[in-house]
């Protein structure tokens, strides 16, 4: 339900905003009800800051799509986005991250305007911006069309990396666990940064069909 026409669904938030409190409340071991006050007085203020901040990102976003000429009477029926924005809306209130708040938004706005992979992907997509870190996702990006240092006739993937990252440099430990770990959900196609190379082959796209696309999912609708 909303409070206008076009404003953000406020009862669904809040639905979710109460079954996140709830599951948190049950993970505390047995105790009193000093629990749940402090749960109120630390956590709750800032879990509903975040819940209004989401409802109205997405009901502002709703707002253009309708602009835009989507019919938002046919969206309330459409069952696909219904879920999809009920389980986003419970990923966002579990992150104080723009960039992944951004990333569900564009992800719900694809479903909508049905620019969006079928529903199994959705939710496995879905589930890769509640798991990867920004990080991960800004290496993705950079490695669908690498831009090598200039002039480097060899050198490793690390060395690109560190280039257009300069905040990277000298972490081999971090970036080297964060390409590991989009590796191993098929996002990129090669295994490690360190093999030597021509330049190249350093310019060569890095990502798989797969990593295309999440990255066109959680990217704004062209």
């Amino acid at each position: 339900m909303s409070n206008g026409k076009n404003g953000p669904p406020e009862k669904s938030g809040r639905d979710v905003a109460h079954s996140v409190a709830k599951a948190g409340l049950s993970a505390i071991p047995v105790v009193g009800g000093a629990a749940a006050e402090l749960f109120q007085n630390i956590v709750q203020p800032p879990l509903e800051r975040r819940r209004a901040e989401w409802m109205a990102g997405l009901g502002e976003r709703l707002q253009q799509l309708e602009e835009a000429g989507l019919n938002l009477e046919d969206l309330k029926e459409n069952d696909e986005f219904i879920s999809a924005a009920m389980y986003a809306s419970q990923l966002a209130l579990r992150t104080h991250s723009e960039e992944k708040r951004e990333a569900l938004r564009n992800a719900l706005t694809n479903i909508a305007v049905g620019q969006a992979p079928e529903e199994a992907m959705q939710h496995v997509f879905l589930n890769l911006v509640d798991t990867l870190t920004e990080l991960h996702v800004r290496i993705l990006r950079l490695f669908q069309g690498p831009t090598p240092p200039q002039n480097m006739s060899m050198g490793g993937l690390s060395s690109v990396l560190e280039h257009n990252m300069p905040e990277m440099r000298g972490r081999r430990d971090l970036y080297d666990q964060l390409w590991k770990d989009l590796y191993l959900r098929g996002l990129v196609n090669t295994d490690g940064l360190h093999t030597m190379m021509t330049g190249q082959g350093l310019a060569q796209k890095r990502t798989t069909g797969l990593g295309d696309a999440f990255l066109q999912f959680i990217s704004e609708p062209t």
